[in-house]
């Protein structure tokens, strides 16, 4: 089964569109098609931003159901760490986090809409995709089975 870290922006783009292709990962990942790994950092951002006035405003989730999605990220997901040290990797250093549970995690790729991280194409091996570079390898592999 694939292992990803998905960044902290593909997670609010599925609050804010059910049909979109970070809503599909999230649903992959419910249905159990790939394991998604997360570190307390990444977390600890997530349930930041979905909780923002400007994220809530045009985000179709309730109260309730954003509740329960941190709750379900912290219970099911692959929880690393995130202690590894990295040397500046990328500009952003606070992108570090994604890299370094990724590394943590043993992860295949590492899904953003990040251009900072996927202008470096792979890191220790792990690729950095977009979410619909992602779909699109996910799906080839289920056809592949």
């Amino acid at each position: 089964m694939l292992k990803i870290v998905i960044d902290t922006n593909v997670f609010v783009s599925a609050t804010i569109t059910e049909k979109g292709k970070p809503a599909q990962i999230l649903k992959a990942w419910r249905e159990k098609k790939l394991e998604v790994i997360i570190s307390p950092e990444i977390l600890k951002e997530i349930g930041q931003v979905v909780f923002r006035h400007k994220i809530k405003k045009i985000s179709f989730w309730t109260e309730k159901e954003r509740y329960q999605f941190i709750e379900d990220l912290a219970r099911i997901c692959i929880l690393t760490s995130g202690s590894l040290q990295l040397k500046q990797a990328v500009k952003h250093t606070q992108d570090h986090k994604f890299l370094i549970a990724a590394i943590e995690g043993k992860a295949d790729y590492v899904v953003t809409g990040d251009r900072h991280l996927r202008d470096l194409g792979a890191y220790k091996g792990i690729k950095i995709v977009s979410a619909n570079e992602f779909l699109q390898i996910l799906e080839t592999k289920r056809r592949t089975r």
